[in-house]
């Protein structure tokens, strides 16, 4: 299996990541929320949900929207490893995370 990870930052300005199996193979979901929730922390996103309730799909978006779109141009391993544990969290063969619409699809 082969996972496809698209982070959108508007109309002609994917980013687009692949990983085979066996690369995210050595990693685990758990270690993929500890980045997001260390990312989240230092990059002092807001919870865009108001009871204060975070859910890692809120973290993705969050972290790509306030790590903006000039990581993912100038910072590769950056943008790599956002990809990637993306990937390990949502557990899905293909997401598209489209950072305009604060939308994630599968």
């Amino acid at each position: 299996m082969v996972y496809h990870i698209i982070v959108s930052f508007g109309r002609e300005r994917d980013y687009e990541f692949k990983f085979p199996h066996t690369e995210l193979a050595t990693g685990s979901p758990e270690e993929a929320r500890r980045w997001f929730d260390k990312e989240f922390a230092d990059l002092e996103c807001e919870p865009s949900n108001p009871m204060g309730k975070v859910l890692i799909i809120d973290k993705i978006l969050n972290v790509a929207r306030y790590g903006g779109e000039q990581r993912f141009i100038d910072r590769r391993e950056w943008a790599t490893r956002f990809a990637r544990y993306t990937a390990l969290a949502l557990g899905r063969d293909t997401v598209r995370i489209d950072v305009v619409a604060f939308n994630i699809g599968y």
